[in-house]
């Protein structure tokens, strides 16, 4: 009985790896495509106009911005009206295209060398990459999550999250005047970029 008991507990280990491994997978092939995506129409651009615009629907598809917009504005989050909630999202996906589209030089070809990935919860996936662009390297990490497929939830580049670095700012906005203060400010950030 007790051997029956361990082997059981060996075979729900290893189906356990065997899935936590497709997950990782699988995630990584998500992220390695919309990769390839992106740098397939940051080449073929020819304005920077043009390469926000290519880039917002395949942006869209790989990157989960309701998550990272309700996550960068945080428990203030919850007293948006459903209105104010779409008003933002769409305000801080058009900042975040534009903020990195702009940091894209057509032509440039990065390097990027993935590490091993880690699943630091169940539907979570942390992908560590080296980044090699125009003769800087960068650490970059992609964090991804699973819903109906996997989608990117944060950045870290060099160990500052992106959607951490906006819920310092964006919370404070919160503090000062609520949803609409949020709303002022990703508007003023979209209309007047610096």
């Amino acid at each position: 009985m007790r051997n029956l008991r361990l082997l059981l507990l060996l075979i729900s280990i290893a189906c356990l790896h065997g899935t936590l491994l497709a997950s990782v997978n699988d995630a990584e092939k998500r992220l390695r495509s919309a990769i390839d995506e992106v740098l397939v129409i940051a080449n073929s651009a020819s304005s920077g106009d043009g390469l926000i615009k290519n880039l917002r629907p395949v942006l869209k598809r790989y990157l989960s911005f309701d998550a990272m917009t309700r996550r960068a504005i945080g428990p203030g989050w919850r007293q948006f009206s459903d209105e104010q909630q779409d008003k933002a999202i769409e305000l801080f996906t058009t900042l975040i295209i534009r903020t990195y589209s702009n940091k894209l030089t057509p032509g440039a070809q990065p390097h990027i060398k993935f590490k091993p990935a880690a699943e630091p919860a169940t539907g979570r996936v942390d992908i560590p990459t080296m980044l090699t662009y125009e003769g800087s390297d960068y650490e970059v990490t992609y964090r991804m999550e699973r819903s109906e497929d996997w989608r990117i939830t944060d950045v870290v580049i060099e160990g500052v999250s992106l959607v951490a670095n906006y819920r310092a700012q964006l919370d404070a906005q919160f503090k000062k005047g609520g949803s609409e203060a949020v709303i002022n400010s990703l508007t003023q950030s979209v209309d007047h970029p610096k």
